[in-house]
């Protein structure tokens, strides 16, 4: 028994004629007739009663018709199965995170997505969660890791909670440590020498929000910097940062990382993408790696 065959029988079950059959799946009648004919014989029973030109179902076509369209139906859907991994021996996934998962969360991610599937290119832009929006919206993105809740005027998109960060307080390995007794109020940032992300950074935003509620204006001494120059400024001694708990522990022997008193800032981090446009295979493989971090 072969496809070809179930698949001629499917089609004359279908239109209960040879002729408009054989056109249907591009074959000559005669070629479809010797096929069904052959199918015949293999089962040791006529499928078709063909009396005076009516073709009709015996009862052994009957019986037949449903288990063909299930096995043609299985075949359709293991060849779109394997025809989609083919799709990840190569490739690219567009992918936008802000500057903070870009060196805490992403390395490990990506190593794990790049060991499965070395064909695939990881296209990364950095950026801030209103930047990374607008690239999802003109469709440079597939997809983007970004910080809820979105901005008002943000394009439709679905998003997906991946985690929720800790923010912690970073200062030079070298200098006293902030605070008392081991954890820093919001108010006791008040006069500190921060050093703060540029203008449009999600975590500057959020810290100056905190310090505000607590009634002062923070100080600045260095501003307008991405993470690493932030970090980098922080371990020279210029100021302290307020900065995610992933990326400070990546710098633990040359940082001071200082918790905050309760009840601490804390950020929500969701994986986007357009609603009106599904991801392509590459990027939906991505998704799955990167919502298999979630922490229950």
């Amino acid at each position: 028994m072969q496809f070809q065959q179930l698949t001629y029988f499917v089609a004359v079950a279908e239109t209960r004629h040879f002729t408009r059959a054989a056109e249907a799946v591009h074959v000559s009648q005669p070629s479809l007739s010797q096929q069904i004919r052959a199918l015949e014989n293999e089962l040791g029973a006529e499928l078709f009663s063909r009396a005076r030109g009516n073709i009709a179902l015996t009862d052994a076509g009957e019986a037949l018709l449903p288990l063909a369209r299930r096995i043609l139906a299985d075949a359709d859907t293991a060849r779109h199965e394997v025809q989609e991994l083919a799709q990840l021996r190569r490739g690219r996934v567009r992918l936008g995170a802000t500057p903070s998962l870009c060196t805490g969360l992403l390395p490990d991610v990506l190593r794990a997505f790049h060991d499965r599937h070395p064909g695939i290119r990881l296209l990364l832009e950095e950026g801030g969660s209103l930047d990374l929006v607008r690239g999802l919206a003109r469709g440079a993105l597939d997809l983007a890791l970004v910080v809820l809740p979105l901005p008002a005027a943000s394009p439709a998109l679905t998003t997906v909670e991946l985690l929720q960060e800790d923010l912690v307080v970073v200062s030079s390995a070298r200098g006293p440590r902030p605070g008392r007794g081991g954890s820093v109020r919001i108010a006791d940032l008040q006069g500190e020498p921060l050093v703060m992300f540029r203008h449009g950074y999600d975590l500057r935003e959020l810290t100056v929000a905190a310090c505000r509620a607590e009634g002062f204006e923070p100080s600045f001494t260095v501003e307008g910097g991405e993470m690493d120059a932030v970090l980098g400024f922080v371990r020279a001694g210029l100021g302290i940062a307020v900065v995610p708990s992933m990326v400070a522990g990546r710098f633990g022997h040359e940082l001071r990382t200082t918790a905050l008193a309760r009840p601490g800032l804390r950020r929500t981090i969701a994986l986007a993408h357009r609603s009106d446009v599904a991801p392509p295979r590459a990027a939906r493989e991505l998704q799955r790696v990167l919502l298999a971090t979630r922490k229950d």
